[in-house]
C-alpha cells in the first residue's frame, strides 16, 4: 500500500496500490473495499484471478446452512464481474505486461480508481482505467465505469452480468432461482436463502458510450445461477475511448423500507427503481453519493491533524471512512460485524467490538446512529433471555457472538488445529466469555451520559441497564468459606486465560452494572412511577433491587497489591513467566501458537489483549494514576497485542500516563494494521475494532475528552510529531469544537447558547458561553 498526499483538494485523501501480485489480492479487496451500511462489497478486479475473495453482503441477512452450523451474513451474487477480450486475447494482469498500474481509494468521494496501461502477450497496448463506488444517497446502487482506449485499432468482446455461484468458503446460502431480461436490457436473477428465507433481487443493466451511444451486438445466457450478456465485435480505432457503464441494484425481502408482500412485488419494485437509477446516469448517480458522503461524515465530523508525517491525518480519514461504509444507519434490526462488511471473517457477527470499540465513535459524533445500534441489543433482549435461561440464569445473558435479533449465541464451537494434539480447539467464548453483557450495559450508560438522551432512556436504557444487572446478580457464586460473591469460569478480555476466577474486568464491571442498577431503580421509583410500574411487571423490580443489594457489598473485587498490581484474576500472577521477546517482536500476531497450544498458554503470564488495562481505561476514576503505572508497567511487556484491539487501548492509556511519545507509537502500530506494509494482516476483512479505537486514540487520547460520573472533561495532549488537533464532539445535544495545540486548547460551542455549559479543562471546572481557551497543562 501507499499513501499517497495527492494535490489541492485530493491532500492526505488517497490510499494507493502501485504493483499488482495474484498473491497480495486479498489486502487490497479489503481495504478498499466500498460500501454504505446497507451492503458492502470486497474490492476485487473485474476480471477473475487466483487467490481472489469475492464478497457481496447485505447487512442483517443472514442465514444457516445446516443446523451443525453457526448463521452467518450470506455471500450474495457477484455483480461487479466483467470479462474482457481485446483483439482476442483475455485482459489478465498475470499474462502480457503490465507498464503503468495504480488503484487508489479517494476516501474523500469514497470511489475506487484503477488505473492500468497493459500490453497483450500479442504486443498491443491499452489504456484502461476501471471506476466504480456503492452510492450513500442510494442505498440500493452498484455503479462502475470502465474506459478503455487502444494505441492501435482493436476490437472488444465482453462478458458481464451477475454470478449467483458463489459461496462462504464452499457454503451455498442460496437457492437456484430464477433468472430473467427485460427490455432487452435489464438483467434479473432472483435467489432466496435456503433457512432464513430472504429473497435477494438483483439487476444490472450496461451502456455503451464511443462519441456518442453505441449498442453493441449482444446475447442474452443464462446458466446455473448466472445471467449474462456477451457483447462482442465492439470496435475501437486507435486512441478513441471506449466508455462501458454498468449499473447495478440489490434489493432484499427484509429492506426495512419495503413494502412489497410478494416476491413478485418486489422485484417488479427494484426492476422500475434500476430503471430510475439507470435513467440518472453515472455522473449524477456519482455526484448524488458524493454530497451524501460528505454530509454524513466529512462536514459532519471533520478531523484535522496537522503532523510532521501525513500518514497520521490519512490514518484518521481512512478510520472515518470504514466507519461510515460498514455501519447500518438505516435499520435498527442490525449492527457491525467484526470484519464490517468487507470479508467473511467472523461471519458478519456482532461481538463487543462493536459497544466498546466502535459505538464511542458513533455517540461523540453522530448519535442517532449510536442510538440504532443500542436498539439493536434492546431488540436483542429475546435471544439475550434464552441464553440465560438455557444457563440456568436470569436477566439478560448477551451473546459472545450476534447475528438475529432472537438467534442467542452463535459463536462456532470448534477453531483452529491445536498443535500439540491436532484436534480442533474448542471456542469457549460462547460458553463462558460473559463480560460482554457489562460491556453492553456500559455503553448505553455511556451514550446517555453523552447525549442527555432521556427518550432513549425511557424506552430502552433503564431496562437494559436493570435486566443485565439481574443477569450479573444470578450469575453469582457463594464462597461459604471466604463470605464473598465470585463469579468463576469465565474468559476475560484477555483470551488467552480460559476457565479462570474472578477475573477483575468481569467482576468489576458486573458490579458497576448492578450498582448502576441499584441507582435507577430507585430514580425510577422516586421520579418515573409509572415507568417503574411498566417495569416491574417485565423484571419484577421489587425483588430484583432486594437481591441488588443483598449481593452488592458481597462481591468479590480482586484488590491492588503493595506493590500496586490488581491481579487480572485468582492465579494468573502465580503462573510461569517466561521470556516473551520473540513474542513481542512478531511480525505476525499469533507467532506464539507455533511453540505453544491454548493449554499451555493458559499457564503462562502472557495475556492476548488490554484486560485489567482495559478496565482502568473504562472505570477510570476507580483507580488513581500511580495505580495505573503499576499495572501498565506489569501487564504490557506481558501483553502481546494478538487482537486488533489492544493497540488503540494502550495509546490512550499511554496518553494518560503522560508518555505521548508511546501513546504515538502505539498509535501509529494501531493504524498499520490495515494500512502497514504486511500484505497478510486484512485478508479476511479489515479490523472494524481496531478502526474505532483509533479514533480512540486520536480523540480520547491525543485530544484528552472523557465523560466520567456524567461530567465531560477535555484535556489535550498532543504528540510531538502534531503541531495541531481540530475535532467536533456531540454533547448533550449540541457540537463542541475543539482545537488543540502544544501551547492552547480553544473549545468552541457551534451554536453559541445563553445556558452555560460547564466541563472541566485539565481538571479545572470551566463555564462557557461560546469561546473558552486555556493553556495547555501537563497532566
Amino acid at each position: 500500500m501507499n499513501y499517497t498526499t495527492g494535490t489541492g483538494d485530493l491532500q492526505h485523501w488517497l490510499v494507493s496500490e502501485d504493483g499488482f501480485r495474484t498473491e497480495w489480492l486479498g489486502k487490497g479487496e479489503a481495504v478498499f473495499s466500498l460500501g454504505n451500511g446497507y451492503m458492502g462489497l470486497r474490492s476485487v478486479t473485474e476480471e477473475h484471478y487466483a487467490n481472489e475473495k469475492r464478497n457481496s453482503f447485505v447487512a442483517g441477512t443472514f442465514n444457516k446452512f445446516a443446523e451443525n452450523e453457526v448463521t452467518e451474513l450470506p455471500n450474495a451474487a457477484d455483480i461487479l464481474w466483467m470479462e474482457f477480450k481485446l483483439n482476442g486475447i483475455r485482459f489478465d494482469l498475470t499474462q502480457g505486461t503490465i507498464l503503468t498500474y495504480r488503484r487508489t481509494l479517494n476516501l474523500k468521494k469514497a470511489e475506487l480508481v484503477r488505473e492500468v496501461t497493459w500490453q497483450s502477450p500479442d504486443g498491443n497496448v491499452y489504456d484502461l482505467t476501471f471506476r466504480r463506488f456503492v452510492s450513500m444517497a442510494h442505498f440500493h446502487v452498484i455503479a462502475q465505469r470502465v474506459t478503455i482506449t487502444p494505441k492501435q485499432d482493436s476490437t472488444l468482446s465482453l462478458t458481464s452480468g451477475i454470478n449467483g455461484q458463489m459461496t462462504n468458503s464452499g457454503v451455498q446460502h442460496f437457492l437456484e432461482g430464477t433468472k430473467r431480461l427485460y427490455d432487452g436490457r435489464f438483467m434479473q436473477q432472483i435467489q432466496t436463502t435456503t433457512e432464513s428465507g430472504i429473497d435477494f433481487v438483483f439487476h444490472s443493466v450496461h451502456r455503451f458510450h464511443q462519441r456518442e451511444s453505441i449498442e453493441p451486438m449482444s446475447i442474452i445466457k443464462m446458466d446455473r445461477r448466472q445471467i449474462f450478456f456477451d457483447y462482442s465485435d465492439v470496435r475501437i480505432p486507435a486512441n478513441e475511448t471506449l466508455t462501458i457503464e454498468k449499473y447495478s441494484t440489490i434489493f432484499t425481502s427484509r429492506d426495512h423500507d419495503m413494502t412489497a408482500d410478494t416476491t413478485e412485488e418486489l422485484a417488479s419494485f427494484a426492476l422500475n427503481a434500476t430503471r430510475e437509477v439507470e435513467a440518472k446516469g453515472y455522473d449524477r448517480l456519482f455526484a448524488d453519493h458524493v454530497q451524501a458522503f460528505d454530509e454524513l461524515v466529512w462536514s459532519r465530523t471533520p478531523i484535522t491533524i496537522r503532523s510532521k508525517d501525513m500518514f497520521d491525518q490519512l490514518a484518521i480519514r481512512f478510520a472515518q471512512y470504514h466507519l461510515a461504509v460498514m455501519t447500518p444507519k438505516h435499520d435498527n434490526r442490525m449492527n457491525i460485524g467484526a470484519k464490517g462488511l468487507s470479508g467473511e471473517g467472523y461471519k458478519g457477527h456482532t461481538f463487543w467490538d462493536s459497544e466498546i470499540f466502535i459505538l464511542p465513535y458513533y455517540t461523540y459524533t453522530n448519535p442517532t446512529i449510536a442510538r440504532s445500534l443500542l436498539e439493536y441489543r434492546y431488540l436483542s433482549l429475546p435471544g439475550a433471555h434464552r441464553k440465560a435461561n438455557e444457563n440456568g440464569y436470569d436477566g439478560a445473558m448477551f451473546p459472545w457472538e450476534s447475528a438475529w435479533l432472537d438467534d442467542g449465541e452463535v459463536t462456532p464451537i470448534w477453531g483452529a488445529a491445536d498443535i500439540v494434539t491436532g484436534e480442533a480447539t474448542k471456542i469457549w467464548s460462547g460458553f463462558i466469555e460473559q463480560h460482554i453483557t457489562s460491556d453492553i450495559a456500559f455503553a448505553a450508560w455511556q451514550y446517555y451520559h453523552v447525549t442527555g438522551d432521556q427518550d432513549f432512556m425511557d424506552r430502552y436504557g433503564y431496562e437494559l441497564l436493570i435486566d443485565t444487572a439481574k443477569f450479573w446478580a444470578s450469575r453469582l457464586e457463594w464462597n461459604e468459606s471466604e463470605n464473598r460473591y465470585e463469579i468463576n469460569q469465565v474468559v476475560g478480555p484477555d483470551e488467552y486465560k480460559e476457565h479462570v476466577n474472578n477475573n477483575a474486568f468481569t467482576n468489576y464491571t458486573a458490579h458497576w452494572n448492578i450498582q448502576k442498577a441499584i441507582e435507577y431503580v430507585e430514580l425510577l421509583r422516586r421520579e418515573k412511577p409509572e415507568l417503574y410500574e411498566r417495569l416491574n411487571e417485565k423484571l419484577d423490580l421489587q425483588a430484583t433491587e432486594t437481591r441488588f443489594h443483598h449481593v452488592l457489598d458481597l462481591i468479590y473485587l480482586p484488590q491492588v497489591r503493595e506493590d500496586g498490581v490488581l491481579p487480572q484474576d485468582d492465579t494468573y500472577l502465580q503462573k510461569e513467566i517466561i521470556d516473551l521477546t520473540k513474542y513481542k517482536n512478531q511480525e505476525n500476531v499469533g507467532s506464539l501458537f507455533y511453540d505453544y497450544n491454548l493449554e499451555q498458554v493458559n499457564e503462562i503470564q502472557v495475556s492476548k489483549q488490554a484486560d485489567v488495562m482495559i478496565l482502568m481505561y473504562l472505570l477510570e476514576d476507580l483507580f488513581s494514576a500511580e495505580i495505573k503505572r503499576s499495572n501498565w508497567e506489569y501487564y504490557e511487556p506481558k501483553t502481546l497485542h494478538d487482537s486488533s484491539l489492544s493497540l488503540s487501548t494502550h495509546s490512550v492509556l499511554a496518553s494518560d500516563l503522560g508518555d505521548q511519545e508511546l501513546a504515538y507509537d502505539l498509535f501509529r502500530r494501531a493504524s498499520e494494521i490495515d494500512l502497514g506494509p504486511n500484505m497478510k494482516t486484512s485478508d479476511a476483512g479489515i479490523h472494524a475494532a481496531s478502526l474505532g479505537g483509533i479514533w480512540q486514540a486520536v480523540i480520547n487520547g491525543f485530544g484528552g475528552v472523557r465523560m466520567t460520573s456524567g461530567n465531560l472533561l477535555i484535556s489535550p495532549m498532543l504528540p510531538k510529531a502534531w503541531d495541531e488537533l481540530r475535532f467536533p464532539i456531540a454533547w448533550k445535544g449540541e457540537t463542541l469544537d475543539i482545537w488543540a495545540t502544544h501551547d492552547q486548547v480553544t473549545v468552541t460551542r457551534r451554536s453559541p447558547s445563553t445556558k452555560p455549559l460547564v466541563i472541566e479543562v485539565y481538571g479545572e471546572k470551566q463555564t462557557i458561553l461560546d469561546t473558552f481557551t486555556s493553556e495547555v497543562l501537563s497532566v
